[in-house]
């Protein structure tokens, strides 16, 4: 008898134990759905801040080429901000048409490192703002002339760069302490109003003389810092080549601050690598 009344007691409880667990179930599911309802709005959320942040704020630009040099070098990344010009079809994503013109237009400043599309084949491209509307641009024997008045320039020491296995010196090789560097003749240019930054030089070339170019309203003339190694507003605008004067409706943003930088030695492969390759010394700096 005792053991049938243990029996009757121990059965409904096993019973309440299998309905409690079964509820406990049941419970869960709608707090596994509510977890991934949440983590879908976040997801959401991000992808919503950051098109906000790429349309109107910044963008990232990697430099493709030794145009910009001694400034830029191939390899930096760098953060663009959109709203310094102003907003266009050609700085807004997925080319929304925003008609002619610009939204909040600001000119340039004659020095400013500007990204803007090719007026042909409207590939990414940066230079610096050399002229600008009603300027008078020329290049005499190498030297830059605006309005017709030679700007500052002064001799300063060589700009010399490290080589890579497989590099090309358009320079001078040369054995350096720690392997050969390839260098630069290399000069100090001051604009009217005081803007200054280092420009290189290979000799002479065709490009170092030049037609006086009379800058038109809504145009801009742009060159590289790598005066015979840049395609820019003293060539003729034509696909993967020069750009002729480019309008300010092209611009895109205005360069303003590097965050990364690598010499290209950096193999996915081999992980120490990528922190060899960085240029820790140019990132975290602005343009």
């Amino acid at each position: 008898m005792t053991q049938d009344h243990i029996r009757e007691i121990e059965e409904p409880a096993s019973g309440k134990t299998q309905t409690a667990g079964a509820n406990a179930a049941v419970a869960d599911k709608p707090e596994e759905k509510e977890d991934w309802r949440s983590f879908g709005a976040f997801l959401i959320k991000l992808v919503i801040v950051v098109v906000i942040f790429r349309t109107f704020f910044f963008t990232s630009f990697n430099i493709p080429s030794e145009s910009m040099m001694p400034r830029l070098l191939v390899g930096d990344y760098l953060f663009s901000q959109k709203w310094s010009y102003g907003y266009s079809r050609f700085s807004l994503p997925f080319d929304v048409d925003m008609g002619d013109g610009r939204i909040l237009a600001s000119e340039p400043d004659r020095g400013d490192i500007v990204i803007f599309k090719h007026p042909i084949d409207q590939s990414d491209y940066i230079k610096r703002v050399i002229g600008l509307p009603g300027d008078s641009v020329q290049m005499v024997d190498g030297v830059l002339h605006l309005n017709g008045e030679p700007v500052g320039m002064e001799r300063i020491e060589d700009f010399t760069l490290p080589m890579i296995l497989g590099d090309d010196c358009r320079g001078t090789r040369i054995s350096g302490p720690e392997g050969p560097v390839c260098t630069y003749t290399q000069f100090r240019e001051t604009l009217p109003g005081g803007v200054s930054y280092n420009i290189l030089d290979m000799g002479d070339l065709p490009q170092d003389n030049t037609a006086p170019v009379i800058v038109p309203e809504g145009k801009l003339f742009l060159m590289g810092d790598n005066r015979d190694n840049s395609l820019d507003s003293r060539f003729r605008a034509e696909p993967g080549g020069g750009i002729g004067l480019v309008g300010q409706d092209n611009l895109v943003a205005e360069a303003s601050f590097m965050y990364w930088s690598t010499d290209g030695s950096a193999e996915w492969a081999l992980p120490w690598t990528w922190f060899s390759a960085a240029r820790w010394n140019r990132m975290l700096r602005g343009i």
